[in-house]
């Protein structure tokens, strides 16, 4: 009896509490933020805003070992950090990073540099095929290393915002920018003077294809566009596509395979207010700001029509749905 106290206790609360914010041990914790006329907002600078990118004088730090993307820090003339990352993320994450602050969303401050140049960088372990013989760096995803303090990873299954219109809002984007890599390990809580602040920095598997590790893509658009979004309509709620089960051999490793089949729920029963709520936000971007979005990570002018085209469709899609939809 006392568990089950508990548990009403538990779950009144988090009804009672506002709609973008949750009490946890006495912190404020926050995953949403109203940025406003979004129509105003520059995709171009993202998060940090034009003026806060990186410099043009790049010193080698360190290689970094983790992840699956080569990586490696640098320092600018001005004394602030950056983190370098090469390969097939590079683009997609920079894109991602801004539709998601767009949405309100908490991510990382990325900018995408088709060039640097790196005094005193050495052979690099993993990535060392972007760099030219004369020391050019190609393809370049800066990301800001601004000492925010990350107190622990949160996940998807249990947090304080579970059945809320905001945490629901960010589920249904991770199917809009087709992220099939939804681990916990992506997602950080960053330390504020009253609580933190819950966010994603790992954007990189996005903008290609959901699956298996054979048909799964990342920043491709041809496979982006291939994709459908909605799987299924009920009266009440709306499941999106996304596919991240392991290739059928792997099944007998079964923590990565229950792990990976997991993540497939996080796009699933999302009701269909709170998908609209998200896409009726959404649409208040104008063409050129989606546009923006991929501009900015240096896609090509073909890719980044292609990429609108996608994106508005979506956003399309999700403003139409009401209870009476079916698929």
């Amino acid at each position: 009896m006392r568990v089950f106290g508990r548990v009403v206790s538990t779950l009144v609360a988090i009804c009672l509490s506002p709609p973008v914010l949750a009490q946890q041990a006495g912190r404020t914790a926050v995953i949403w933020h109203d940025r406003g006329d979004i129509a105003a907002l520059d995709l171009v600078g993202g998060p940090g805003g034009k003026d806060h990118g990186p410099g043009h004088d790049l010193r080698f730090i360190a290689e970094s070992p983790g992840g699956t993307s080569p990586k490696f820090e640098v320092e600018d003339e001005r004394g602030i950090r950056w983190k370098v990352k090469l390969g097939e993320e590079a683009k997609s994450e920079t894109a991602a990073t801004r539709l998601l602050w767009a949405a309100g969303y908490v991510v990382d401050e990325d900018y995408y540099r088709p060039e640097i140049r790196v005094l005193g960088l050495t052979s690099l372990a993993r990535g060392q095929e972007f760099v030219s013989p004369d020391g050019i760096v190609t393809g370049a995803r800066l990301e800001r290393q601004d000492g925010r303090e990350t107190s622990t990873t949160w996940s998807w299954y249990e947090n304080p915002f579970i059945g809320r219109r905001e945490f629901n809002g960010l589920r249904m984007m991770m199917a809009l920018i087709n992220n099939w890599d939804l681990k916990d390990a992506n997602n950080r809580v960053f330390d504020t003077a009253g609580g933190g602040e819950y966010g994603i920095t790992d954007l990189g598997a996005t903008f290609g294809r959901t699956g298996n590790s054979i048909t799964r893509s990342k920043g491709v658009p041809k496979d982006y566009a291939g994709t459908r979004f909605i799987d299924e309509v009920t009266p009440t709620h709306v499941d999106f596509v996304m596919q991240s089960r392991p290739f059928f051999p792997l099944v007998f490793h079964l923590p990565s395979y229950r792990s990976r089949t997991r993540m497939e729920s996080i796009v699933k029963q999302i009701p269909i207010a709170d998908a609209r709520w998200i896409g009726i936000r959404l649409g208040r971007l104008s063409p050129d700001q989606i546009r923006d979005c991929f501009r900015a990570a240096g896609f090509s002018p073909a890719d980044v029509e292609v990429y609108e085209d996608v994106v508005t469709r979506r956003i399309s899609a999700l403003k139409n749905l009401n209870p009476e939809s079916s698929h």
